[in-house]
């Protein structure tokens, strides 16, 4: 995650940079997939839920060991998600057993069934964030959800955490066919004091891998960091209090880093530059970690063909901390990039950006990621014509028709 707004206020209020590794080593951020049941079909969904049951997810008993294995290894940050984590049958056991063991708490929903009773007890527990998915305004919203009424369901959601004093976030994914709203969804932000927008940039996984011919083109792209970094500066420049951070694109941190090169003094870029590089860009395997609906445990939430091992039979705790051959590659630094990645002048800001996208196109995890949107000039490498390009799913676009097979 590119912290756009807490990199902003350098600029503002340039700080020192803090040492975050401690000599017991990073204690990764969890995202733990409680269960792949939703009530929702969204076109994206790196998990390939939907409203059916799903044999083989953990048992209350394995859920709860795991609880007190994450508190006893020191996790001090831990995200529930889904599918859609309310339709878990103890998720708020789950959740009152986290509480007292971790600082930071939260919940990661479509946001359709936070009112009522859930809404309630999401206050009592405490949760420090919820982060509510929405990918447009109204009818786009729910054709990419897959449910009539979805868009209103999680204003709703959003209401009743304001209502409540629960800090919430949007989060939304940019696509080729919605790129446009970026500006409605950033304006209904500042309707509904929403405290976070989160912009994540599609991810080739599930059915996001499937619906990879709407992955936004790089002008696209290009013009909503464009917007988002001037939002970003302004909210910083006169204490607006809406947080903007991006998620599954690091090349996010290089772009900002150009544009503040042509507005402020060296002094200023050099302490930017110095809090980029000690943040380091893509985390998969070292400060994130993924626990899946039946317990795998891979590097981040993207890479379910790979697993390092399963809470079922191993402690998570052993698992993150052992020899695993992949988690070892993916802490290097530098990684072992290939191609425009390898060759980047930048990879101590992004740190090789999104391996799983990758991955996906040529099933080498080193290769160049095809999603950076960066010319070769602005990252540093010669010109070249064999740079990869994103192809959809089995050769072409997807029909616009709901498309939500298994």
């Amino acid at each position: 995650m590119f912290r756009m707004s807490e990199y902003m206020h350098q600029l503002v209020h340039p700080t020192p940079v803090k040492i975050r590794r401690g000599s017991g080593g990073v204690k990764p951020v969890v995202i733990w997939n409680l269960t792949r049941r939703c009530n929702l079909r969204c076109r994206h969904c790196y998990t390939v839920s939907a409203d059916v049951h799903f044999p083989g997810e953990l048992t209350h008993e394995q859920a709860m060991a795991n609880v007190q294995d994450m508190a006893d290894f020191g996790i001090h940050a831990l995200i529930l998600s889904g599918g859609e984590p309310l339709d878990r049958f103890d998720f708020f056991d789950i959740a009152r057993a986290a509480r007292p063991h971790t600082r930071m708490l939260a919940l990661s929903t479509n946001g359709t069934k936070i009112h009522g009773e859930n809404a309630d007890k999401v206050e009592q527990i405490g949760f420090d964030y919820v982060g509510i998915s929405i990918d447009g305004i109204g009818a786009t919203n729910d054709w990419f959800r897959g449910v009539d009424g979805a868009f209103d369901d999680a204003v709703r959601g959003v209401r009743e955490c304001k209502r409540r004093g629960i800090k919430v976030g949007l989060r939304f994914t940019l696509t080729r066919d919605n790129a446009e709203q970026l500006p409605d969804l950033l304006k209904l932000c500042d309707d509904e004091g929403v405290d976070k927008f989160y912009l994540s940039h599609l991810v080739y996984a599930g059915r996001g891998d499937k619906n990879r011919g709407e992955d936004a083109v790089h002008d696209h792209t290009r013009a909503a960091l464009d917007l988002l970094i001037e939002r970003a500066w302004r909210n910083a420049s006169d204490g607006h209090p809406l947080d903007i951070v991006t998620g599954n694109n690091d090349a996010d941190a290089v772009y900002m880093m150009r544009w503040a090169r042509d507005r402020f003094d060296e002094a200023r870029l050099s302490n930017l530059r110095d809090h980029l590089q000690a943040w380091g860009g893509n985390s998969s395997g070292l400060g994130v970690a993924n626990i899946d609906p039946q317990g795998n445990v891979h590097p981040d939430t993207y890479w379910s063909d790979y697993t390092v091992g399963s809470i079922k039979h191993t402690p998570f705790s052993r698992l993150w901390t052992g020899t695993d051959p992949m988690l070892a590659q993916l802490r290097r630094r530098p990684r072992p990039l290939k191609g425009r990645c390898g060759a980047c002048a930048h990879q101590s800001i992004c740190g090789g950006n999104t391996r799983i996208r990758a991955l996906q196109l040529t099933g080498d995890p080193w290769a160049e990621d095809p999603a950076c949107y960066l010319s070769n000039a602005e990252i540093g490498v010669a010109d070249t014509d064999d740079r990869l390009t994103v192809t959809p799913f089995r050769g072409k676009r997807h029909d616009p028709a709901h498309d939500f097979s298994l």
